[in-house]
């Protein structure tokens, strides 16, 4: 019975084991199927791996365009800061020019200031020099925008070649800045009195300029002749040397064979061709005048000099400069009289009673290398050393036939063709 048992209890004993481990390897091998496939079985895995795939792919193409994107946004910033450097660039360039030019007007004002100041000791004999060069006019943009954005983008170093046309002279001009061009002269500005002017200069590839309407200035510019559109000059100058820019005014009946921006001295307020014919006519001279009824003092001293030529001079921006252009200007409207006579008369005539003259310095121009036509047709091209000399421009200021002479002195210095001024009297017929 005992026996019976003991049997009884093992095997029961051994039943609950086999259980147990059977229990224990089930769990076993659920949780190595469940590490392995945690999402079961079936088909319910697929669509998500699916998905993934789908999800990654559209991450790659959203990561591509907004590459792309990025690039064609750093092209962009590129391109924009190169721009901006480039202007940048010209900035400090115009900023070098204006300092060196403000250098430049400060050791003028300096030289003044010297001058001016409190009494100082002469220095040594022969070691006395006096102020020589005036101070330049502070530029005032204001006085004509317009004309301020044209000379800005024209002018080299604030300088500038001007002339006056209308619709009479055109061919003239025509021949005036084909030849500027040759020359190779970038810095020239034509003031268009009309609108005919105005567009063949557009059309020929000419800096032109036209003021704005002012029908006193407008009725002389459109129908006046030489003498009357010289007579303007002085007005419309004016804003060239307040806007701070220096003038080398020229009439239409020159010819350029050089720049003659290489030949000024820029030493005086007015720098200007002479009339004059040689040193003594040119330079001035002691004319001696004979009154023999006077006996013992019958020879008077005179001072002489040919009058400057008011078509072609060079005009810094000072206040002696723009005192000169407004009193030939106011001059010239309230009398009948020549221009030129105008011009002398103020810049030469000192001050004596009921008259203040004027305080302007002046030089004049080699009258060989600024040449007028009667040096040309009377001297030079009889004199076979001074026909070898090349001028810097020639003015048929002494003769009306202007066109053909203007010709003939192209084909002379620029053609080489040496007998293109036989043809042409010395004079006027």
């Amino acid at each position: 019975m005992a026996l019976g048992r003991r049997d009884k209890n093992l095997q029961s004993s051994m039943r609950g084991s086999r259980i147990m481990a059977a229990i224990g390897i089930g769990v076993a091998v659920g949780c190595v199927f469940a590490f392995l496939f945690p999402h079961g079985f079936f088909s319910t895995n697929q669509p998500i791996q699916v998905r993934r795939v789908s999800d990654s792919n559209s991450e790659v193409d959203a990561a591509s365009c907004e590459s792309s994107e990025k690039i064609d946004l750093l092209k962009s910033d590129i391109r924009r800061l190169s721009d901006k450097n480039a202007e940048l660039k010209r900035q400090v360039r115009e900023l070098n020019e204006k300092m060196r030019l403000a250098e430049q007007g400060n050791q003028h004002a300096h030289e003044q200031v010297v001058g001016l100041s409190k009494p100082h000791k002469a220095g040594p004999f022969g070691t006395v020099k006096s102020l020589r060069t005036n101070p330049t006019v502070v530029p005032d943009e204001t006085v004509n925008p317009r004309l301020a954005k044209i000379l800005a983008e024209i002018a080299v170093r604030k300088e500038i070649i001007v002339a006056l046309a209308n619709s009479n002279v055109k061919a003239m001009l025509e021949l005036w800045f084909t030849n500027i061009k040759k020359a190779g002269i970038p810095n020239y500005l034509v003031v268009a009195l009309d609108d005919e002017i105005l567009e063949f200069c557009k059309a020929n590839d000419v800096p032109v300029y036209q003021r704005d309407r002012d029908e006193s200035v407008d009725a002389i510019g459109k129908g006046g002749g030489n003498h009357a559109v010289s007579g303007l000059k002085f007005r419309i100058l004016r804003e060239f040397l307040q806007l701070g820019y220096s003038v080398l005014l020229s009439d239409v009946d020159i010819i350029f064979m050089q720049n003659p921006f290489d030949h000024l001295h820029r030493d005086s307020d007015v720098e200007s061709m002479s009339d004059g014919h040689n040193n003594m006519t040119a330079y001035g001279f002691d004319d001696v005048f004979d009154e023999p009824a006077m006996g013992w003092a019958r020879y008077a001293h005179t001072m002489r000099i040919w009058v400057y030529n008011s078509g072609f001079f060079y005009i810094r921006p000072t206040v002696p400069s723009i005192e000169l252009l407004d009193r030939v200007a106011g001059r010239l409207a309230r009398e009948n009289a020549w221009d030129q006579a105008v011009f002398n008369e103020e810049l030469f005539f000192p001050s004596h009673p009921g008259y203040i003259g004027l305080h302007a310095s002046k030089r004049t121009m080699d009258f060989y290398l600024f040449m007028n036509s009667k040096v040309l047709f009377k001297t030079v091209r009889k004199d076979a050393a001074l026909k070898k000399i090349k001028p810097v421009i020639v003015h048929v200021n002494y003769h009306p036939d202007k066109y053909p002479r203007m010709q003939a002195v192209i084909d002379f210095y620029l053609n080489g063709k040496q007998d293109a001024l036989d043809p042409f009297p010395d004079g006027s017929q």
